[in-house]
């Protein structure tokens, strides 16, 4: 064989293992934090099952996302919930089903009575999860980052305040995402589902 030919081979031989080789993963649309905050010893009341202690962590195999608001909130939370059930059956069925959600209020004076109905026009096991004891959310809001306020304004009208961002547990306890507000629904879903194949892996 001739040089030219050799270098012929050689170079398609390249090209083939150049193809076989694995793309890199895509970059994720939401943000970890390193360490990964430990949330799965949190627990607060889940209003949606007699309020039964809810522990902060996806069941065996399958990830929960969280989110803090309230129900009187006129567009960051509807929103916010809305795009995620639409990521949701934009998934595999298979994979949409080991997607756990819930709502925890930051507005309990008002929401105590009203979330589970509220979360559930969402996400039909939705846990609605509240509680009066404003140490006990605080506790639990801090290591996900949510921050809040509610306060009156003079007019009497209550006014609250609160970070808008989802947050994705899975079954360590660990929460391995963050996605700020408008994350585009594809994007939601294709995080997801990556998150669960890594865990497959």
């Amino acid at each position: 064989m001739t040089r030219r030919g050799i270098a012929a081979v050689v170079t398609a031989t390249l090209l083939a293992v150049a193809a076989c080789g694995s793309d890199p993963p895509r970059e994720l649309a939401g943000y970890r934090r390193q360490p990964a905050p430990m949330v799965g010893d949190l627990t607060l009341p889940e209003l949606t099952n007699g309020g039964e202690n809810f522990r902060l962590r996806a069941e065996p195999g399958q990830l929960l996302v969280v989110y803090f608001g309230y129900t009187n909130c006129p567009d960051f939370c509807p929103t916010t919930l809305s795009d995620l059930r639409l990521a949701t059956r934009r998934m595999d069925e298979d994979d949409a089903a080991r997607i756990d959600v819930a709502m925890v209020t930051v507005d309990p004076d008002r929401d105590i009575a009203v979330l589970p109905r509220y979360i559930t026009s969402f996400f039909d096991d939705g846990h609605a999860l509240g509680t009066d004891d404003s140490d006990l959310l605080a506790r639990a809001a801090a290591p996900f980052g949510a921050a809040y306020d509610v306060s009156t304004n003079e007019d009497g009208v209550i006014e609250v305040a609160h970070s808008t961002s989802l947050y994705v547990v899975d079954d360590s306890g660990h929460l391995v995402l963050t996605w700020q507000f408008g994350v585009p629904i594809d994007d939601l879903a294709d995080d997801l589902t990556q998150l669960l194949e890594a865990d497959r892996a």
